[in-house]
């Protein structure tokens, strides 16, 4: 069935993409809503499409359980592009979304991150010690929220952690927490903490794969731009070479 829907999906693409090579699209508008952890690559994503196209991409951030909800009410989003694979498959499901449209852009990593250089060593030894405060995103509504709470399980340090938690909305709203200096230290994407390639500052520990789920973003073409091209269009833009070497140099993985 995978092999299936793979294959389903290939098509689509190259059916969209062969479509475009042959039809003029008039300047649109297209309305996106993502994962906040992808809000900075995808604002490079869309300047550089936006300059090849010539169309308008109005983008919408926040946590991927917050947009579902808000896609579900009726939301005139286009373009969702999660931070998980379960709310695209559920707007599949519930007829909200186009299945052969689904695909994952990116796989991200999970870091314990402070603004203070000094604080975070490389194997994250501070989650052992007794901690005033520590930020994570609210783990029911953001994928990264909940990564942190597996690997912080698996290390058997929950229990004593839970109760000193500050917890965001969004994965960018614990990013603000943390760089701000309101927290000293907290759970975030790694995509948040590199400008070239290079961490911005501060001092962090890659949390190791094996302590949470993959956290593999899937997009998905909604309802609402089923007749619009240049949704679909820019959907295929996601999974260029150029897309795809854009999206590993801010810090993700690629299947």
């Amino acid at each position: 069935m995978k092999k299936l829907l793979s294959n389903l999906c290939v098509s689509w693409v190259l059916l969209v993409v062969a479509t475009l090579k042959v039809t003029s699209l008039q300047a649109a508008e297209i309305k996106v809503a993502v994962a906040a952890n992808f809000y900075k690559p995808v604002l490079t994503l869309v300047e550089h499409y936006q300059k090849e196209t010539g169309h308008h991409v109005q983008v919408s951030a926040g946590s991927t359980g917050k947009l579902y909800a808000q896609i579900k009410n009726g939301a005139p989003f286009e373009v969702f592009l999660a931070a998980d694979q379960q709310r695209p498959s559920l707007l599949v499901e519930e007829g909200l979304a186009e299945p052969e449209s689904q695909f994952t852009y990116a796989l991200g990593s999970l870091v314990l991150w402070s603004n203070n250089p000094e604080l975070v060593d490389g194997k994250g030894e501070i989650l052992k010690e007794e901690l005033t405060h520590i930020a994570i995103c609210n783990p029911k509504t953001a994928p990264y929220g909940a990564a942190a709470v597996s690997a912080m399980k698996n290390l058997g340090v929950y229990n004593k952690l839970e109760p000193k938690f500050v917890e965001g909305q969004s994965v960018g709203q614990t990013y603000q927490q943390i760089s701000s200096g309101a927290v000293d230290l907290g759970f975030v994407a790694l995509s948040q903490v590199l400008v070239d390639k290079q961490l911005n500052g501060g001092s962090l520990w890659l949390v190791p794969n094996e302590l949470y789920s993959p956290i593999k973003q899937d997009a998905v073409l909604l309802k609402q731009g089923s007749n619009n091209a240049a949704a679909k269009q820019f959907l295929a833009y996601l999974q260029t070479e150029q897309s795809k070497q854009l999206i590993k140099d801010f810090g993700y993985d690629l299947k």
